[in-house]
């Protein structure tokens, strides 16, 4: 008999305030296995009420042959279904069935899940008779790899004959003789291709680095890419790397056990990535429908991947949490600053944006006590500058979210966590740093994504004209350059390294993130002065430099696109008097 899944609340608390025991992840891990059988269960409504969907395929072996083998190795079939591979595809069907999403011809999404009862009976050893969807000459078996068929890669999709018993696959073709593999231990050869693995120790499980599934990516299907030597090698040496610097760690938020760790999707440029809000080498993502699996495009060093396993596995954490909790009732409107992206954020995506920077920012804690992982020093820089940042999300969240009870809950550990780090000491000029590069990339973000509405940019045009004070405004317009795409803050680069590149003159931003305001505000004003739009980025280094030179008129950088709004009527000679007008006005409210 099921009961209702009931999590206790010392394990809700380790999860909300960012770090999670083994005992509360693997409860996670349970909530997400009732969720597997639930939409499992939808799926096999929708079709006993539609059995052509399945087409070609038969549609009555494929149950018993489920059935027979969660009888036969039950703790075998269920790892099976809490697989990345399997959920993936899950929620695909689900919403092809629905109308929120495409694909190849129905019957051969839908017919995964005969491939998904072609694995459980590998696993378990039982016999099976099935008929498996080809796509494109290949047979894909969740979780365990792919068999290559004869005959043309033509991108078609074909029903095949295939056998199971004691753990071997036969399948039956047309063009030639009858492929035989065994799934679970056979080596990589001209019909087998099995799923790359990463090893996480002695005794622990291994992760999936799965450059084949077809339901690998966040959406729609994509074709297999097989990693080429050099690429599958670097991998294994980044990944080696990323579990030593992890197995240093702590339990507290920002640690990470590798072996909960289920899937690593290397990633794959494709069309439209050109505005991706965030750089292509630093690129990862994740989805609530794939526990523990994660997009990552390979990173630079085991260090970059160490924290990429921890960012992605705390979304997954929060997905699972959102599956069994209502937190946050908002709409998804796309208005709010998160420092960890080049575009507005709608408040759902600030929470999860949040509680995986709760996470990396302990990483980073982490790292400033293993000076072996961090040679560079960076690690109390990006530890300072990341608590500050993540305190200010939590602060709208806390502010402008309709949170429910849980929610609330979730917030509060969450502030409790950031605010205990934000209490231990760090050298000044290392915290001086951080904020600083926090507080840059806040106005560039302002400058790029905010406008004044037109209304409040003519009240201040006609207040400057007559030499009156500058008049209160109201909040400003959402209006991203869609067309960017990221933008990447060098100034926060900057501001994280000890030591700059000698034997050239130095550009405004080293000139500003060096002390040199005076230097700085002049090189960036012959930068500003050409034709053309301004350049964001040039204009908030004018502003933070000409906030260094009158530290009274730091208010400006609250709201810069309000400075912003005046540069037609104000040449750049006028500027600083423009500038110390406006911060001489009321608060803006």
């Amino acid at each position: 008999m099921y009961a209702p899944i009931r999590m206790p609340g010392p394990l809700f608390d380790e999860i909300a305030a960012g770090g999670g025991s083994a005992e509360a992840v693997a409860f996670l891990v349970r909530g997400e296995r009732t969720r597997r059988i639930l939409l499992l269960r939808e799926l096999l409504d929708l079709l006993d009420a539609t059995p052509g969907i399945l087409g070609p395929l038969d549609a009555t072996a494929v149950w018993p042959t489920l059935e027979s083998a969660a009888a036969r190795a039950p703790e075998a079939v269920d790892e099976l279904l809490l697989t990345p591979q399997v959920g993936s595809w899950l929620a695909h069907i689900l919403r092809r069935l629905h109308g929120t999403a495409s694909g190849p011809p129905l019957w051969a999404d839908a017919g995964q899940l005969a491939a998904v009862a072609a694995a459980a009976a590998v696993h378990a050893g039982t016999d099976a008779e099935l008929l498996l969807p080809s796509r494109n000459a290949a047979v894909s078996l969740p979780a365990l790899g792919m068999v290559r068929l004869p005959g043309p890669e033509d991108g078609t999709f074909h029903a095949v004959r295939a056998s199971v018993s004691g753990g071997t696959l036969t399948i039956r073709t047309v063009q030639g003789p009858d492929i035989v593999v065994r799934p679970l231990d056979e080596p990589e050869s001209e019909h087998w291709l099995p799923v790359h693995r990463l090893d996480t120790g002695p005794g622990s499980r291994a992760v999936r680095l799965d450059d084949l599934d077809p339901y690998r990516d966040l959406d729609e299907p994509i074709a297999p890419a097989r990693l080429a030597p050099d690429e599958l090698r670097a991998w294994h040496g980044l990944f080696q790397d990323a579990v030593a610097i992890l197995r240093r760690g702590g339990t507290e938020p920002g640690g990470l056990r590798p072996e909960e760790i289920s899937r690593i999707v290397p990633w794959q440029a494709k069309d439209g990535d050109a505005v991706l809000p965030v750089p292509a080498e630093g690129l990862s993502a994740s989805t609530g429908d794939a526990f523990a699996s994660m997009v990552i495009a390979r990173p630079r060093d085991g260090l970059a991947l160490a924290e990429t396993l921890v960012h992605e596995f705390q979304h997954s954490k929060l997905g699972a949490l959102l599956h069994l909790f209502p937190l946050i009732e908002d709409d998804r409107s796309e208005r709010h600053y998160a420092p960890w992206r080049a575009d507005p954020r709608h408040l759902p995506g600030l929470l999860h944006g949040a509680y995986a920077f709760v996470g990396v920012t302990g990483f980073w804690r982490e790292r400033t006590r293993d000076t072996g992982a961090d040679p560079a020093g960076r690690a109390s820089f990006l530890f300072a500058m990341r608590r500050l940042q993540t305190r200010m999300v939590l602060r709208t969240l806390a502010t402008h979210a309709r949170l429910t009870e849980p929610g609330l809950r979730l917030v509060a550990r969450l502030c409790e966590t950031v605010d205990g780090w934000l209490r231990e000491p760090l050298a000044p000029a290392t915290v001086a740093r951080a904020r600083a590069s926090a507080v840059s990339h806040r106005v560039e973000w302002r400058l790029r994504n905010l406008r004044c509405a037109e209304g409040d940019r003519d009240g201040l045009v006609n207040a400057l004209r007559s030499g009156t004070a500058p008049v209160p405004c109201g909040e400003p317009l959402v209006a991203p350059d869609r067309g960017r795409g990221h933008w990447q803050d060098d100034r926060a680069r900057l501001y994280g390294l000890r030591e700059f590149e000698a034997g050239r003159s130095p550009t405004a931003d080293e000139l500003l993130v060096a002390g040199d305001a005076e230097a700085a505000r002049a090189a960036y004003t012959e930068q500003l002065s050409g034709t053309g739009p301004l350049d964001p980025h040039a204009l908030a280094g004018w502003l933070l430099a000409h906030a260094a030179l009158y530290p009274r008129d730091r208010r400006l950088l609250a709201r810069p696109e309000r400075f912003a709004a005046l540069l037609e009527e104000s040449p750049p000679d006028r500027w600083t008097q423009t500038a110390r007008w406006l911060a001489g006005g009321p608060v803006a409210r």
